[in-house]
């Protein structure tokens, strides 16, 4: 019996350290954004290259409640990343020398739309470029995707706040959560599933709002 034991406690404990050592060498993308006059004032993604990863935001001390009376809070959750979406953040990275590229527009007179950086960490390589706006487009696309990543998951932590404090704001939040799916500005709606099975599950909701919040979930996001 002890030695049938300590097999099992040996194997274990070289399960766990397979399990770790698989954990470290993956590979891992994160995205880090800043903007004081957005809300977020600003987020990191981390995301590994089997699609799990970790969202942190914060509202910053000069960004006030919205007309709403909705007071900005800190988000802090995990994440999973589907495709083609995760296939293509690796693809891109490693493409551009993982991410040690000359990203930033010599341009001037281009508009602050926020400071981007973009970090690549692997047993292949590691780099990082940071830029307000880049001139390639492959990785102004990779950033307009990680920035809807972020749009979604916001709003689920919104989306939250309305069901217990303002059920009767959810239908107009949803329909603004379904136009920008359409229109790419929110993606990977899975991660906010959560969210809309608990909208969708309560009668104390307005049907209409129950329906959209459906709609996201049975579509994946993706609404007709």
């Amino acid at each position: 019996m002890t030695r049938v034991w300590s097999r099992f406690v040996f194997l274990c404990f070289a399960g766990a350290l397979a399990a770790s050592a698989q954990q470290a060498n993956t590979a891992r993308i994160r995205f880090v954004f800043e903007n004081p006059k957005l809300q977020p004032a600003s987020y990191v993604l981390d995301i590994n290259e089997d699609g799990t990863g970790h969202f942190h935001s914060e509202p910053g001390s000069a960004v006030a409640g919205d007309p709403e009376g909705i007071t900005p809070q800190p988000v802090n959750t995990d994440i999973k990343i589907g495709e083609p979406l995760r296939s293509t953040l690796f693809k891109t990275a490693r493409s551009h020398n993982y991410f040690n590229v000359a990203c930033e527009t010599s341009k001037s007179k281009v508009a602050f739309t926020g400071k981007k950086a973009l970090q690549y960490t692997g047993q292949d390589g590691n780099g990082s470029c940071t830029f307000n706006w880049s001139h390639d487009q492959q990785l102004m696309k990779v950033v307009d995707d990680l920035i809807a990543v972020a749009f979604t998951i916001e709003e689920g932590q919104r989306l939250s706040v309305e069901h217990e404090h303002n059920r009767l704001g959810l239908d107009g939040e949803l329909e603004e959560l379904q136009e920008a799916v359409k229109s790419g500005r929110a993606q990977q709606i899975q991660n906010i599933a959560a969210q809309l099975e608990a909208i969708a599950s309560d009668e104390k909701v307005m049907e209409r709002a129950r329906l959209r919040a459906r709609q996201l979930l049975g579509s994946g996001g993706k609404t007709s």
